[in-house]
């Protein structure tokens, strides 16, 4: 395996930062200028003179003649014509191959050339003999087929630290050769390789990070031997790497010169040398109809691509009658955690109140897959992640009433190994008032009997306490009294449910200006305050089930017992 080497004398560049580029172009009409030149002499260097002062400043001629600090000058070889070798411009197209003298002579034996591809490169070099010879001298060409590794790529540092330690990943990926292999049919009876392996080592999981990204890569060298040397592996030296993968990203390093200048090689041997070349991209420009007609086709792409994705989604954006709001939830239910048996379940529905709708084709209740808990710190969770989407409108008749918001009711259960279900917990959920993204978690509770008898029989035959009607969570939707007592009924707190709902409103009156909100004063008008009216919609209706509850529990007690309570509460003193 070939690599370049600093034998002879180290090489001393300026910064050789890489450059990525895009092309939706082929990348065999990629084609690279190079122009190298040898700009000192095989001798030592002198100081550089520094630039001359203004004119004001120079001293007069007597001044200079009698002057003892003559800055020497720097002796260069623009007097003289340079050697043919001395400079050298090759236009190289993409995965082109330029022989180097080494190559020449190593091919032109026989017995040397053991692949199909080192007698290939031996029929090219004999024709071009017969041709007259090789056209390059210095530059010369590494492709993506040879055997070539370049030793500065395995050196590369991944931070800006002086003592860097590199990773197991840093050292694993440096000794990745990214080459296009030939993809070969591969046998049913030969794959020995699992497809899932279900409990990976750390050393498997270290080894398959390591990216292996096919890439094609070709080097442009430059042999910067004495004159007459030419062939000898030390003085091969890297001038350009261009890297091309299969999403049609280039990286170029160095970048092309442009107006930066150029790049510069000082070689220090025995006689100090100092090259300069330049990278130039010469390929062929887009004629102007070609670059129109292309410009051209990716239009019409684009506009049927648009016109696609306008019939997917359509051209009239939908609005709801006026007067009316459409509610829209995207709804998950997470998780449910917290509970007594494992394989959980969540059944649920949404209950209307008054004024509501949905469309006849909406289903508004669902049952959740069962799912194994988890523990989870110092509860077992149960990870349900259960999408589910409901769309409802709300149409406006009283304009002094506050609008009811729908209740989702649900019901948590757990399944045995004999099939057979218990309740673990009753909660309710008041779909939320203002609209965005929404993370709440209900608690639940289940009905209770006294004795331990229940609870033997919900452990060994299953079965529990259950409600006949789930509205019962909250008030019952065929309750028409003023007062429901539920003095007597035994509960039990249990775990907790997560849901996570994205909710959207959408109503003309939100269209409307400022000035007519404030002069029609409706509810639909008012939509933006929904939050705050829940709010206190919330806390009256706490104040009365604290009432109800108060007024229930002096009803329940005995009229002398209320007698005496009023009796020893003191009175005040009479003025």
């Amino acid at each position: 395996m070939a690599a370049p080497a600093r034998g002879g004398g180290s090489a001393v560049c300026r910064s050789r930062d890489p450059a990525v580029y895009r092309s939706r172009d082929p990348i065999r009409n990629l084609r690279l200028r190079v122009r190298i030149q040898r700009v000192s002499p095989a001798g030592p260097l002198l100081p550089r003179a520094p630039p001359p002062p203004p004119l004001a400043e120079r001293p007069g001629r007597a001044e200079r003649a009698g002057s003892a600090e003559a800055v020497p000058l720097r002796v260069t070889a623009g007097a003289q014509r340079p050697p043919e070798d001395e400079e050298e411009v090759v236009e190289v197209g993409w995965q082109e191959k330029l022989f180097s003298q080494f190559e020449v002579d190593l091919y032109l034996k026989e017995s040397a050339c053991q692949t199909p591809l080192d007698r290939q490169y031996r029929e090219e070099i004999q024709k071009l003999e017969k041709a007259g010879g090789r056209k390059n001298c210095r530059i010369f060409t590494y492709t993506d087929h040879d055997r070539f590794t370049n030793l500065e790529e395995l050196c590369q540092k991944v931070t800006d630290l002086d003592h860097e330690v590199p990773s197991y990943l840093v050292e694993r990926m440096a000794n990745v050769r990214r080459r296009r292999q030939d993809r070969r049919p591969v046998e049913a009876s030969s794959l020995k390789s699992k497809i899932i392996t279900w409990e990976p080592s750390e050393e498997f999981i270290k080894n398959n990070h390591v990216i292996n990204t096919p890439v094609q890569t070709m080097y442009i060298m430059g042999d910067l031997g004495p004159y007459g040397k030419l062939g000898n592996r030390e003085y091969e030296n890297v001038l350009c790497t261009i890297k091309v993968d299969g999403n049609g990203v280039i990286t170029v390093k160095p970048d092309f010169t442009g107006t930066k200048g150029p790049y510069r090689i000082e070689l220090d041997r025995e006689k100090r040398e100092v090259w300069e070349y330049t990278i130039e991209n010469a390929s062929a420009q887009v004629q102007p109809e070609e670059e129109e007609r292309e410009q051209r086709v990716f239009r019409d792409l684009y506009g049927r691509h648009k016109d696609y994705l306008s019939g997917l989604v359509g051209t009239d954006f939908e609005m709801p009658l006026p007067g009316t709001l459409r509610l829209f939830v995207n709804g998950e239910i997470v998780s449910a955690q917290g509970y007594e048996y494992d394989n959980l379940y969540v059944h649920f529905f949404l209950e209307l109140p008054n004024q509501w709708s949905s469309s006849p084709l909406q289903q508004l209740s669902g049952v959740t897959q069962t799912c194994a808990t988890k523990t989870v710190g110092w509860d077992n969770v149960a990870y349900f992640c259960y999408p589910f989407t409901v769309e409802m409108f709300y149409t406006q008749e009283d304009e002094d009433s506050l609008p009811q918001w729908p209740v989702l009711y649900f019901e948590v259960l757990s399944l045995d190994f004999w099939q057979r279900y218990r309740v673990e917990g009753y909660g309710s959920l008041v779909l939320p008032a203002s609209p965005g993204v929404h993370m709440l978690t209900i608690p639940t509770w289940r009905p209770v009997e006294l004795g331990t008898v229940a609870e033997m029989r919900r452990f060994f035959i299953g079965g529990s306490p259950e409600l006949e009607d789930l509205t019962y969570i909250r008030i019952p939707s065929t309750f028409k009294g003023k007062r429901l007592s539920r003095f007597g009924f035994r509960t039990e707190t249990t775990g907790s449910v997560t849901f996570r709902l994205y909710c959207l409103q959408q109503s003309k009156a939100f269209l409307e200006n400022s000035a007519l909100r404030q002069r029609m004063q409706s509810v639909l008008d008012r939509l933006g305050g929904f939050s705050q009216q829940s709010s206190v919609y919330n806390v009256l209706e706490a104040f009365q089930r604290a009432r109800r509850r108060m007024q229930e529990a002096r009803e329940s007690l005995p009229q002398d017992l209320i007698n005496t309570s009023a009796s020893t509460v003191p009175q005040p003193p009479e003025p």
